[in-house]
């Protein structure tokens, strides 16, 4: 390759250095958003950060890692917005590093790591993981951790540390997210297709076998004994979410969600990306059997130990969800980990283009820059005449159709919480015995973090599915006491089965603002004489 054009760049001749300034750049970008104030805390995020308040070793719907790294940076920088999402930031910053080393040192292809993380910093999946605090943040760093080391081992049995590593990013990964556990199955597959090639040993079975085993036993542990002592709410959760129970599980075959979820992957990875991960993972797979075509020769310039890790990693995890979405919905982020495979495979494929183009060529660089153009309109959103929601006649029917901004349902909190605050105290006799609580656990978690205070909010059932809210003590004890209950949307109103918790109900509807402009629409009801009496719905809703 000497004298190709790609050797004539500064990509190509240092690039440790770019990659080393891709990091930095990134990384301080997302703690300067995180420090902006510009986005409210999310649903999410919000519940996470309220379990972080009760130590638990598991909780309804996930491991308890998040709710420890919140609780940990929490601790040591106060109840903040950048508090609870700075782990999220250096988990990302120790994914792209972990992400380049991994291709860089181990695969010894420093220019495709470069690759790979233009790639990562140009998803929307990447972008939202790799800001928000979720749980699909640890799980990343754990799963490409995890799938390093298991190359590691493959090249060198005889070493302990990748084993090591594996067993450490299963366990942490698995306290993340129930998902990890599936990297069994990714590794498994790889040593039998090593076995194929006669690449593997009877030393890398056995210490592959026992660090799945510590991995599993450790990570799975405290999850399984909460579950013990809370009638396996958080397993029964997750067969009723997968369609495995309740009356997800009454039809098998279904055409009504796959395209909503195919859909979903487009936009999650952006369509270049997840159609070049599609050819690079066809044509890695295909290659291990000496296949030919277009797609083989992509990722022609992997070997076949590199090849076959990526298909092991990919295939299994991507290959069941894109079967699954014809018998349940699928969330769109249940098959993220398949994509740490995905990114480095679109990854090749656009390396290839490079390669055939050079890197001074226009059209290889146009689909990134569109997605970094993206990135940038999505930091800065809101110095954009970007309206929330728009009114649009329909030209067949003559009605008025509403269409919402995908953004609208992350604003609006904190002016919430102010109104309620306001209400408390200006509306009730005594706001010392004033509680609140709401209908989800979205909106629950949103009050515990936006009203001043920052006091325990609860969360009414009157004929919703189970949540973390229904494993805590609820407001027995305050009987005669007023509330305030928010509920989204304006629509329905209070429901009958809370209204009769109290002795008079007055409904508020609330349009809330973000920076001058419309954003969530809510319910308030003002509560007066709390009768005492608390729903505890049955264990059947999953």
């Amino acid at each position: 390759m000497d004298g190709s054009p790609m050797q004539r760049t500064h990509w190509s001749r240092r690039p440790d250095l770019w990659a080393g300034v891709l990091i930095l750049g990134t990384t301080l970008a997302r703690l300067a958003f995180a420090a902006s104030g510009q986005l409210d805390l999310v649903q999410d995020e919000a519940q996470y950060w309220d379990w972080s308040r009760t130590f638990q070793f598991s909780y309804f719907t996930k491991g308890p890692l998040i709710a420890w790294m919140i609780g940990a940076w929490t601790w040591l920088l106060g109840d903040s917005v950048f508090a609870v999402r700075l782990g999220a930031v250096l988990g990302t910053a120790l994914m792209q590093a972990t992400v380049y080393l991994g291709l860089s040192r181990l695969f010894g292809r420093p220019r495709l790591g470069l690759l790979c993380l233009v790639v990562l910093n140009t998803t929307l999946l990447f972008l939202a993981a790799g800001t928000l605090m979720t749980t699909d943040n640890p799980l990343l760093v754990c799963w490409w951790a995890a799938l390093f080391a298991l190359y590691a081992a493959g090249r060198d049995p005889g070493a302990r540390w990748p084993f090591v590593v594996l067993a450490a990013a299963l366990a942490v990964g698995t306290w993340g997210k129930y998902m990890m556990l599936a990297f069994a199955v990714t590794a498994v597959l790889y040593g039998a297709l090593l076995r194929r090639r006669m690449l593997d040993s009877s030393l890398f079975w056995r210490r592959l076998a026992l660090a799945l085993a510590v991995g599993t036993v450790l990570g799975f542990g405290p999850i399984l004994l909460w579950n013990l002592g809370n009638d396996f709410a958080g397993f029964r959760h997750v067969a009723h979410l997968g369609g495995l129970t309740g009356d997800r599980a009454q039809s098998f075959i279904r055409f009504d969600r796959f395209a909503e979820y195919y859909g979903s992957q487009f936009g999650l990875l952006m369509p270049w990306w997840f159609v070049m991960a599609l050819v690079g993972a066809w044509g890695a797979l295909r290659s291990l059997g000496g296949g030919r075509g277009r797609a083989v020769r992509a990722v022609s310039s992997l070997d076949y130990a590199q090849r076959a890790l990526l298909v092991a990693g990919f295939w299994p995890v991507w290959g069941f969800f894109a079967l699954w979405c014809f018998h349940t919905k699928v969330h769109p982020n249940w098959s993220a980990v398949s994509y740490a495979s995905g990114f480095i495979l679109a990854a090749v494929v656009w390396e290839q283009s490079v390669l055939a183009r050079g890197w001074r060529h226009w059209k290889v660089w146009t689909w990134p820059a569109v997605g970094a153009l993206l990135f940038a309109l999505w930091l800065t959103h809101d110095l954009l005449p970007m309206p929330y929601r728009m009114e649009l006649p329909n030209p067949f029917t003559g009605r008025v159709a509403t269409i919402e901004n995908p953004a609208l349902h992350l604003k609006g909190w904190e002016d919430m919480g102010r109104e309620v605050d306001r209400l408390r105290r200006t509306r009730f006799a005594d706001p010392g015995r004033v509680f609140l609580f709401g209908n989800h656990y979205d909106v629950t978690a949103e009050l515990g973090w936006v009203v001043p205070g920052r006091e325990r909010a609860y969360c009414v059932n009157v004929g919703r599915r189970l949540n973390q809210y229904d494993l805590w003590p609820g407001p027995e004890g305050k009987t005669g006491w007023d509330a305030i209950y928010v509920r989204q949307k304006y629509k329905g109103g209070v429901e009958p089965g809370v209204e009769e918790l109290f002795e008079k109900t007055v409904q508020i509807h609330y349009q809330s603002m973000h920076r001058g402009r419309p954003a969530r629409q809510f319910t308030i009801a003002l509560c007066y004489g709390f009768k005492g009496t608390w729903p505890r719905p049955a264990s059947s809703g999953y």
